[in-house]
């Protein structure tokens, strides 16, 4: 097993006060399998430097739109790309964008439909 020196690791609060992101958060994406902090042998865990930018690619995709499951998919593919998806996840990407464009077509139709509903006294 490698050792991380103690400098290049961190605890949650201080990759919390890093990211911006509550310690309940980061536990929340630990239970996604999203993060895998490492863990001192009293169980306090402890997160490498690499995981300051995992939690930031973590809330971008998260604001795209994309659930946990997905992003679990996105974070676990190294195909080589520099971006926050790899260019070989570019399917699964299509497939999100449909899904939004059919949930913007559902919710397009609700819309009519209260619109329908309040008549002439819409003004």
């Amino acid at each position: 097993m490698t050792q991380v020196t103690a400098a290049a690791t961190m605890r949650i609060g201080e990759i919390s006060d890093a990211t911006g992101v509550s310690v309940r958060l980061l536990r929340y994406y630990e239970e996604q399998g999203l993060l895998a902090p490492r863990r001192t042998p009293s169980g306090q865990r402890l997160y490498a430097a690499e995981d300051v930018e995992t939690v930031g690619r973590i809330r971008r995709l998260l604001d795209a739109g994309l659930g946990t499951r997905t992003i679990r998919t996105i974070l676990a593919c190294a195909c080589g790309g520099e971006g926050d998806v790899e260019p070989c996840l570019d399917p699964l990407l299509i497939d999100e964008v449909s899904r939004v464009d059919d949930r913007l077509a559902e919710l397009a139709a609700h819309r009519g439909a209260l619109v329908g509903l309040i008549g002439d006294r819409a003004g």
